[in-house]
């Protein structure tokens, strides 16, 4: 390169070493800060920081939300503008196309800062302008005088606090217009770093918001179809001044406002596993874990494949995204599949289907299980326990093509691993920096809290309990297991310490100890990610703004099931289920392709969530099924993102590895069908739970039976064995077509529920099984 293109005035040398510098700063201490605050409830430590400053009201971690939420989003859109700059990543590009990215660098950082000032200013527990105006204080006292006369009224004690009262000084109408520009800014930015797919359905449903606003306003809300109002509509007067409401709350609601539950979730729950997985990303014990797959397999004859399936079943439980699993296994297990014959093809469609497999394989699952718990309610220890089963089912199915593949190529088992495949004494020890963090959050997610006290071990460390009344009573618990305590069950709290133990343990690695400013490299990356995950976050809460705006989604689903309820249907019947579930299916699929999981998993569960609720799933099954094809359109043709990336690495066709991908994991698309049918396969009671009573779904008493579920699973195994066999193609020797379609039939019927059916097609099942291996039982070694 000469050098005058390497010093273009337009892209001058140090400017991006300063740029790059400062973005690693304040991606840094964003995570050291996000870090403090997810601190767990570690005994004597909030008292010690109290004594340390004299200050009883000093907080070192859980910081107020209406504090940390602003500062924090202001903090991670600036690090997006930053790092995603369009001025310069179009650098080479026209005047024109420059001077726009600037402008869109610009109108981000404004934006975010716009936000951040007007939550501060809309939110009660601040009203920033009240504070510099002084009415504030006049406001708190004048509350707190209300309160007392109201208890001496009623003879109450009387108060020395009250609740924060409203703004005397807010942006009034202004709201709207800040409200709008920004949302304009930030899909507009979500287009150049998650790509038009995830953007594309936030327009069309902002778009339908607003045309709807427009409508109210301008027209009323009499005679007018539901769909074309909004909820606006319950305004007496027809302003958008009288609208001020519904927009503050649009901005400052905890459950569905900007800086809401999205933000709760990334800064509270979801933080220190995004941290977890980049400094996994830096550590030795990814490579050693490979290793050990490998010598796991290798007297298999799938050898390398089934390598790719374990490890990238438990380095994706860690980090979550299937593109990136696949980069980061794929670039080893891929030309292992290839030098032992498998074809590029399904090398990559394998790799791609085991990657994405690592967003259900417990215990962490990446963001998205996260934002299911907040979705449904539904504690994170009894998502893990929920997804197991599937999860188990999935990468069996996997282990099964790869079997047929193997015997189809007749590729045979490795035996003897390379010297550079063994493991040595210290990938031993690098090991312990996968298992280590991942069995601590695995121990403490599934701990129940009360069972800590009272539990053998804390006896044996000196817990005092009284338990002769027949129940337990706990007097005092040692500083050990009231840390424990304070852990057990909460995912922010086992997260927090799975990082703690990984910094530990990462300098078991000589290299490592060489440079360990690699810690703060990984922090650094971590912050970046996290910050581009908002981004991200913003565009999928814009969708649940608007729909609360418009009631969409509700009124989708009263229509449906009143459509059903027209031809005098049971809106609960097996065939209309099936329907809404097939529908629901194609529209995750269709709503994912080309964007992460996280938005395609919330944007189909906000859209068609209560419709499967209105048709007897639980609301949790429901929420389950959705998530599991949001996942599963990583490997869905025409844009099927993580076959793509495993494509880059095979240069194979990527259109064939990703029809490849789906055979090989088409359990992805089946297994939600028979939870959906079969929810007991869940394992916990809110999987069962009739969400228009609370009571148990018909069928079911919340017991687990036993025996009935290992009989299920052994049907949904033989299911698993004729579909995968059939779309190899192959078993013990070539599958003619005729065989094809009875395998695929035969699955279909066992997982049936009439016992009729499932009964007898099991048995056919079987012997069509066995009468094919004793015909060909001299032809493929077992």
């Amino acid at each position: 390169m000469s050098n005058s293109k390497t010093h273009h005035p337009a892209q001058p040398l140090d400017k991006p070493v300063l740029v790059e510098r400062l973005i690693y700063i304040l991606a840094l201490f964003l995570v050291l800060l996000g870090l403090v605050n997810v601190t767990p409830a570690i005994p004597g430590w909030d008292a010690l920081w109290k004594d340390l400053t004299g200050n009883e009201f000093f907080r070192i971690r859980r910081f107020p939300t209406e504090w940390l939420f602003p500062i924090t989003f202001f903090w991670m859109m600036l690090i997006v503008a930053l790092k995603h700059s369009m001025w310069n990543s179009w650098v080479g590009k026209s005047a024109m196309m420059r001077r726009f990215g600037l402008f869109m660098d610009v109108a981000l950082i404004i934006a975010a800062a716009a936000i951040s000032l007007t939550y501060l200013i809309e939110i009660e527990a601040v009203c920033l302008i009240d504070v510099f105006t002084g009415d504030r204080e006049r406001l708190i006292a004048k509350a707190l005088q209300a309160e007392i006369e109201f208890a001496e009224l009623y003879g109450l004690p009387a108060p020395d606090i009250a609740d924060d009262p409203g703004c005397a000084t807010t942006t009034g109408s202004w709201l709207i217009l800040i409200m709008f520009a920004s949302v304009v800014a930030f899909l507009g930015y979500n287009v150049k770093v998650w790509g038009l797919p995830l953007v594309l359905v936030s327009i069309l449903i902002a778009a339908y918001t607003f045309l709807t606003i427009l409508n109210w306003y301008f027209f009323g809300p009499e005679d007018q179809n539901k769909y074309l109002v909004t909820i606006l509509s319950s305004e007496e007067t027809r302003s958008l001044g009288a609208s001020l409401g519904f927009f503050q709350d649009a901005l400052i609601n905890q459950s569905s406002g900007l800086l809401g539950r999205f933000i709760n979730v990334l800064l509270v729950l979801v933080f220190p596993y995004v941290i977890l997985g980049a400094l996994f990303g830096k550590c030795a014990g990814g490579q050693s874990l490979i290793k050990l797959a490998f010598g796991a397999t290798r007297n298999l004859r799938g050898g390398p494949a089934h390598a790719a399936v374990v490890s990238s079943a438990m380095f994706g439980t860690i980090t979550g995204g299937p593109v990136v699993n696949v980069l980061s296994t794929g670039v080893l297990t891929i030309p292992m599949m290839l030098k032992r014959g498998f074809s590029k093809v399904f090398a990559g469609g394998v790799e791609a289907a085991a990657s994405s497999g690592g967003a259900i394989m417990p215990p962490i699952m990446g963001v998205a299980a996260f934002i299911m718990a907040a979705l449904t309610g539904v504690p994170y220890r009894e998502i893990i326990i929920a997804a197991t089963l599937p999860a188990l089912f999935y990468f069996f199915c996997l282990f099964l093509s790869v079997v047929f593949q193997a015997r189809k190529q007749n590729i045979e088992a490795v035996g003897e691993l390379s010297d550079d495949m063994k493991l040595t004494s210290e990938d031993r020890l690098h090991l312990m920096q996968i298992f280590g963090p991942v069995l601590l959050v695995l121990v403490l997610l599934l701990t129940p809290k009360d069972a800590v006290g009272c539990s053998w071990y804390s006896i044996m460390l000196g817990a005092v309990v009284d338990q002769s009344s027949g129940s337990c009573t706990i007097t005092a618990l040692p500083w050990i297991i009231e840390l424990f305590q304070n852990a057990a069950g909460d995912a922010s709290a086992a997260g927090w310490w799975a990082v703690f133990l990984l910094l530990i343990l990462m300098f078991l690695d000589k290299e490592f100890r060489a440079k360990p400013m690699k810690i703060f490299d990984g922090l650094s990356q971590a912050g970046v990610t996290i910050s581009t995950l908002f981004l991200m976050f913003m565009a999928v809460t814009v969708i649940d703004v608007c729909l609360n705006f418009t009631g969409l989604a509700k009124f989708v689903a009263v229509d449906v099931l009143g459509f059903l309820n027209s031809f005098d249907v049971s809106a609960n019947s097996f065939g209309f289920q099936l329907f809404a579930l097939f529908f629901t299916m194609l529209l995750a699929v269709l709503l994912g392709m080309g964007m992460p999981a996280v938005p395609a998993y919330i944007n189909v569960a906000l859209l068609m969530g209560p419709m499967l609720v209105g048709l007897g799933l639980a609301t949790f099954t429901a929420h389950m099924f959705i998530f599991y094809f949001a996942v599963a359109s990583a490997i869905t043709p025409p844009v099927a993102l993580a076959a793509f990336a495993a494509a880059s690495i095979t240069k194979a066709d990527p259109m064939k590895t990703g029809f490849s991908a789906v055979r090989s994991g088409i359990v992805m698309f089946t297994i939600p069908f028979v939870f959906a049918l079969y929810p007991e396969m869940l394992l916990i009671d809110k999987a069962v739970i009739n969400p228009n009573d609370g009571l148990f779904l018909d069928g079911y008493d919340g017991t687990l039976n036993l025996g009935w579920l290992a009989f299920l699973m052994l049907r949904i195994a033989v299911a698993l064995y004729l579909v995968s066999s059939a779309l190899a193609g192959f078993d013990r020797s070539k599958l003619k077509p005729l065989e094809v379609f009875a395998r695929l039939a035969l699955a279909v019927l066992i997982l049936a529920r009439p016992m009729e059916i499932y009964g007898v097609a099991l048995v056919v099942s079987i012997a069509l099984v066995g009468w094919h291996t004793v015909r060909n039982r001299d032809t493929v070694p077992a």
